[in-house]
């Protein structure tokens, strides 16, 4: 699954690499948590634009009764969106991009969990598969809301967990976007594991667990006896994961371009 994410770029440098635009603010987020408002982006259906707008993490079908279960829809199965009621209807005619640049996994060692962050290069923009939809409250307000779809994990990740959310191919984003795309097996086609070559992956401080810790030092890689700065990452996953970088030597322009 995908529980937590960082989209660290502000919103002008969002717009321009997507080629979008809007009229919601966005400020830079590193630990972007369950039900927390997101920016999503999505094709105009009367004009040739994308949108970016700010909706709910945690998809509410449009005939569900209440709003209990959002916190439990954040993730959709690829493998089953198109025949799950909660989903089916989205991914046919209701699917958008949510703008990241890393997300994080939890790795199971002993009795605790280490977090990771994954990126894909050294830290760039790219597009999970997302659903959105529309929900009216007992008070009639509407509610916009989305999920992330996932997919099995590729070289990579499954170091660590055992799903992986899915991330877009830039090629797939006009069709993916294309309101006029009904059909569901085409869409389905594109919902594979990324190329794990073109990622790396690094321990964080256990701080991202708490979603009160919302700032840069959530990205920095955690000073370990396993994982020590001046070292590289050559714990399981960064064997396997592109990441023999030096954390002493990261270059300043890989952070710099992270917390803009």
């Amino acid at each position: 699954m995908c529980g937590r994410y960082r989209l660290s770029r502000r919103k002008q440098l969002v717009e321009e690499y997507f080629d979008s635009s809007g009229e919601e603010d966005w400020t830079p987020r590193y630990n972007v948590a369950p039900t927390q408002p997101v920016p999503i982006i999505r094709q105009n259906p009367k004009e040739p634009r994308r949108e970016l707008s700010l909706v709910r993490w945690g998809l509410i079908p449009w005939w569900a009764k209440d709003s209990s279960g959002a916190a439990m829809m954040i993730n959709a199965r690829s493998e089953t969106a198109a025949t799950k009621p909660a989903f089916r209807d989205a991914l046919k005619f209701r699917r958008c991009l949510i703008p990241a640049d890393g997300f994080y996994e939890w790795q199971k060692t002993g009795k605790t969990k280490q977090p990771y962050c994954f990126e894909v290069n050294d830290g760039q923009l790219f597009a999970f598969a997302g659903l959105w939809e529309t929900w009216k409250d007992p008070n009639r307000t509407i509610v916009e809301t989305c999920s992330i779809l996932t997919t099995k994990p590729n070289a990579l990740t499954s170091t660590v967990h055992d799903r992986m959310p899915v991330i877009l191919d830039p090629d797939c984003y006009d069709l993916w976007l294309d309101p006029g795309m009904t059909n569901v097996d085409a869409v389905s086609d594109m919902l594979k594991p990324f190329d794990a070559r073109l990622m790396r992956s690094y321990p964080v401080s256990a701080r991202i667990n708490h979603v009160a810790n919302d700032d840069p030092e959530c990205l920095r890689p955690w000073n370990s006896p396993r994982f020590r700065i001046g070292s590289s990452c050559s714990g399981t996953v960064g064997l396997r994961a592109r990441t023999q970088w030096h954390v002493g030597a990261m270059p300043g322009r890989d952070v710099n371009v992270l917390l803009r």
